[in-house]
């Protein structure tokens, strides 16, 4: 059926084709952040609305054109999760109702349960080591049923990096880089400028370097996409930055970025213990600690890498989206530094 391009659309017709039950009433109020697409809580009336869900979540596409098509490819990708790989690993995500995408990619429509009772951190404030503990041990659930499975290399959208690829996206660090720069030059200090500079240089390679173990990774798993429920169970939300890769990459960037530099420092090595012997407990073999905490070492790249193009791509800029890109930049500098993350690079990671 037509995917939906604007809240307007999202009629109680619409509603009734795209959940098979008859819609009468249908209320919408934006909610949540996002940079990337619009988000609404709807609440609902059915004719019968026995056992149908007062309330679910539309995640439409941005309503600026350029944005959409600067983030065509993360929309594919978050549909695709939800179409195809949702349902075959074992990370908590809200239940799909409904998942179309346009032809060109700049239109797609979501209808997601609602999360009504979870609350997303806030990645500024940084989260607590209990909190890291339920988010590792989650990740272990995405990343362990599909780890180097083959067949994930035949979906378009999860292609691993190639040279070309890498190349491309080198050179668009580097120079978001400098815009990133230039924007916050007055509020970062000089030794986290360097940082940003020599990990964007080192891009191409950190990006082809140990394609062995790969998975499904969420890409950009931090507090404010991670809704925790009452009990502590986690949920995880906004899929756009999916892609094949090291499963320790999603670890690294949680990790580098949510944890206040010095907590991080005291309980990385428990933490990443943590994820490594949830994987082994869900079935990966051969996958020995050392070399899951090396390749942690080396995903801390990645807190530099999403912070500097999520904030070069961002749809709007607010005084809350200056303090989270500028916070998650901090304390990924102060991880790449003590790790070695960059030197861990130009060595070959040998």
């Amino acid at each position: 059926m037509e995917v939906v391009a604007t809240i307007e659309e999202l009629t109680p017709t619409w509603l009734s084709a795209a959940l098979g039950t008859e819609v009468v009433s249908v209320d919408a109020t934006r909610i949540g952040g996002g940079q990337m697409a619009a988000t609404y809580r709807l609440t609902l009336g059915f004719v019968d609305p026995t056992g149908q869900p007062q309330h679910l979540v539309a995640k439409l596409a941005a309503t600026d054109e350029q944005s959409r098509v600067a983030v065509a490819e993360g929309y594919r990708k978050e549909v695709a999760f939800y179409r195809d790989l949702a349902l075959t690993v074992d990370i908590s995500v809200p239940r799909c109702h409904f998942a179309a995408i346009s032809e060109d990619r700049q239109t797609f429509t979501l209808l997601l349960e609602d999360l009504g009772d979870a609350l997303a951190g806030t990645h500024a404030d940084g989260c607590s080591i209990e909190t890291a503990l339920l988010a590792v041990r989650s990740l272990a659930g995405l990343h362990a049923p599909r780890w180097s499975d083959d067949s994930l290399r035949e979906l378009r959208y999860l292609r691993p990096a190639t040279a070309a690829g890498a190349a491309y996206a080198g050179n668009l660090h580097v120079s978001a880089t400098e815009s990133f720069v230039d924007r916050y030059q007055e509020r970062l200090s000089p030794q986290d400028v360097a940082t940003l500079r020599a990990a964007a240089a080192v891009t191409e390679a950190w990006l082809l370097a140990r394609p062995e173990p790969f998975a499904p990774i969420h890409g950009d798993y931090r507090l404010d996409n991670l809704m925790v429920r009452p009990d502590g169970h986690i949920v995880a939300v906004d899929w756009q930055g999916l892609s094949l890769g090291p499963p320790t990459r999603d670890v690294a960037f949680f990790l580098g970025t949510s944890l206040e530099p010095e907590l991080r420092g005291w309980h990385e090595r428990e933490l990443v213990a943590v994820y490594h012997e949830a994987v082994v407990g869900r079935g990966v073999h051969g996958y020995g600690p050392e070399r899951c905490f090396d390749d942690y070492r080396v995903g801390q790249l990645s807190g530099s890498f999403v912070t500097v193009m999520g904030s070069e791509y961002a749809v709007a800029r607010t005084a809350a989206s200056d303090a989270m890109f500028l916070t998650m930049a901090a304390r990924s500098c102060v991880a790449i530094r003590e790790l070695g993350s960059i030197e861990y690079v130009q060595r070959g990671n040998k």
